[in-house]
C-alpha cells in the first residue's frame, strides 16, 4: 500500500475501534504505531514514540491544564454558581420568561471562570431547573434552556478546549483565549433572543401556565454585591490579568486557582476531605487530557508521514468543492461525530486531518478555531452523546423526566450555534478583531 493508503485506512481503523469501545487514547496509540510500521519500519515506530511522549508533554504551556481543571473545581464547590444566578434572577425578575435569560446570562459569567462545559450544566440543573419549573416552565424547556447555555464554557475564555486547539494548531493561547469573547458574547445574545422569540411565539413551548415571577426574592443593593463581588474578584483577577498583558496564560491559571481556594476557604467549602477529592478529579481530568494530547501529536505524525493531509488538502481545494465547501463539510463532519465521541477526542482526530488543509485554503486559524470549537459543543447537545444533557439527567435524578425531553428543549439552542456559524462566516473580524490587536 502506499502512504496515503495507510493513512486513509488508519483513520477507518481508528473510528471502527473507538465504536467498539477501546478508549480512544489507546486506539490512536494503536492506530499510529502500527501506521508508522507499515509506512516504514517497527524501529522507526518505536523511536517515534518514544519522542512524541518526551517532546508532546514538556511545553510549560501545559501546566495551564490542571490549573484552570483546578479552579473550575473550586469554583463549582464553593456556591459561586448559585450566586451568579442568584443575581441575575433579581435582576431579572420583571421580565418575560426572565428566568430564562436569567440562566444564559449566569453561565456566561460563570464560565469565564471554569473552561468546562460539564461544570455548569451540573451547577445550572441543580440551581436554575428547580426555580423555573417551580415558576410555571416547561421542564423541557429549563432543561434545555441549561444544557445550551451550558456549552458557553468551552467558547468564553478560558476554555480547555482552546487550549487543545490553540497546541495543534501552533497559535497562541493568548489569542485564542482572545478569539472566544466576541463569539460568546454573540452566541449568549443568540440564545437570549431564542428564548425571547420563543416565550412570546411559542409560550406553550415553555410555559406550562403563565410563569409567575413576582415571588421571586429582591437583593438589596448590598446582597448583591455580597453575592457578585467573589465571582467578580475572580473574573479580574484572572481575565484582567490574561488581556492586560501582565499575565500569561499559566500565570492566569495559577493565580484563579489560588483566588478561587481562597473563596472556598473562606466560605468552608472544602470540608469532609473534598479538597482531596478535587485533587484527585483535577489529577484525573489533567492525566486524561495530557495522555490524548500525547496520543493524537503521534497520530499527527503518522498522518503526516502518510502525506494523507496534503494529498487530501490538494485534492479538495483543486476540485469543484473548493474551501468554502470543505469548510461546510469539516464542519458537518465535526457536528456528526460530536453525536457519539466526546469534544476533545473529536478535535484530536481531525485537526491533524484539518489543518494543513485549513492553511492550504488561506484560512484565518484563530476564526478557524473558533468555528470548530463552536461546531464541537453542538455535539454536546445532539443524541446519541450529549454529553450535556446525559449529565443534566444524572444531576436532576428525576424518572419523570426522560432524556428525550431535555434533547428537545435543547433543539432550539441547536439552531442558534448553527446560525452563530453563519454569521461568523459572513462576519469573520467578530472572531478576530480582538485576537489580532
Amino acid at each position: 500500500m502506499t502512504g496515503i493508503e495507510i493513512g486513509i485506512f488508519a483513520v477507518v481503523v481508528l473510528l471502527v475501534l473507538i465504536l467498539v469501545g477501546m478508549p480512544i487514547g489507546v486506539a490512536m496509540l494503536a492506530v499510529s504505531f502500527s501506521g508508522v510500521s507499515l509506512i516504514r519500519n517497527e524501529g522507526v515506530a518505536f523511536r517515534m514514540a518514544g519522542s512524541v511522549a518526551r517532546d508532546s508533554l514538556q511545553d510549560y504551556l501545559f501546566a495551564v491544564v490542571p490549573l484552570f481543571v483546578l479552579m473550575g473545581l473550586l469554583v463549582t464547590v464553593s456556591g459561586v454558581g448559585k450566586d451568579t444566578f442568584d443575581v441575575f434572577q433579581s435582576a431579572l425578575r420583571r421580565v418575560r420568561a426572565g428566568l430564562g435569560i436569567a440562566t444564559v446570562f449566569a453561565n456566561a459569567v460563570f464560565a469565564s471562570i471554569t473552561g468546562i462545559s460539564i461544570a455548569s450544566a451540573s451547577v445550572f440543573s441543580r440551581v436554575a431547573v428547580p426555580e423555573m419549573v417551580r415558576h410555571g416552565y416547561h421542564k423541557g424547556f429549563a432543561t434545555g434552556v441549561v444544557a445550551g447555555s451550558s456549552v458557553l464554557g468551552m467558547l468564553i475564555p478560558p476554555s480547555l478546549l482552546m487550549i487543545v486547539y490553540a497546541v495543534q494548531a501552533e497559535e497562541s493561547v493568548g489569542r485564542m483565549f482572545l478569539a472566544g469573547v466576541g463569539p460568546g458574547l454573540l452566541l449568549s445574545g443568540l440564545f437570549v433572543l431564542t428564548i425571547f422569540l420563543m416565550s412570546h411565539l411559542r409560550p406553550t413551548a415553555v410555559f406550562t401556565l403563565e410563569a409567575d415571577q413576582s415571588d421571586l426574592p429582591t437583593l438589596t443593593a448590598a446582597q448583591t454585591a455580597r453575592k457578585a463581588l467573589p465571582i467578580m474578584a475572580l473574573m479580574g483577577m484572572v481575565l484582567g490579568g490574561l488581556y492586560g498583558g501582565f499575565l500569561n496564560p499559566t500565570e492566569a491559571g495559577a493565580a484563579g486557582a489560588l483566588g478561587a481556594l481562597f473563596i472556598a476557604l473562606l466560605r468552608r467549602s472544602l470540608g469532609q476531605g473534598r479538597l482531596w477529592q478535587i485533587l484527585v478529579e483535577t489529577g484525573q481530568i489533567t492525566v486524561s487530557v495530557l495522555f490524548l494530547v500525547m496520543a493524537a501529536s503521534f497520530f499527527s505524525r503518522m498522518l503526516t508521514m502518510s502525506g494523507l493531509p496534503a494529498a487530501l488538502g490538494e485534492t479538495l481545494l483543486s476540485g469543484p468543492i473548493g474551501p468554502w465547501g470543505f469548510l461546510v463539510i469539516y464542519l458537518l463532519v465535526v457536528i456528526l461525530l460530536g453525536c457519539i465521541i466526546d469534544s476533545i477526542s473529536i478535535m484530536l482526530i481531525l485537526l491533524p486531518i484539518a489543518i494543513p488543509v485549513a492553511r492550504a485554503a488561506g484560512f484565518d486559524m484563530i476564526w478557524f478555531g473558533v468555528m470548530t470549537v463552536i461546531a464541537v459543543e453542538i455535539g454536546l447537545l445532539t443524541p446519541p452523546f450529549g454529553l450535556s444533557v446525559f449529565t443534566i439527567k444524572s444531576a436532576i435524578n428525576d424518572p419523570g423526566l426522560p432524556v428525550g425531553t431535555i434533547f428537545r428543549g435543547a433543539l432550539p439552542f441547536v439552531g442558534a450555534m448553527v446560525a452563530a456559524l453563519v454569521i461568523l462566516v459572513l462576519f469573520p473580524a467578530i472572531a478576530t478583531w480582538l485576537a489580532r490587536i
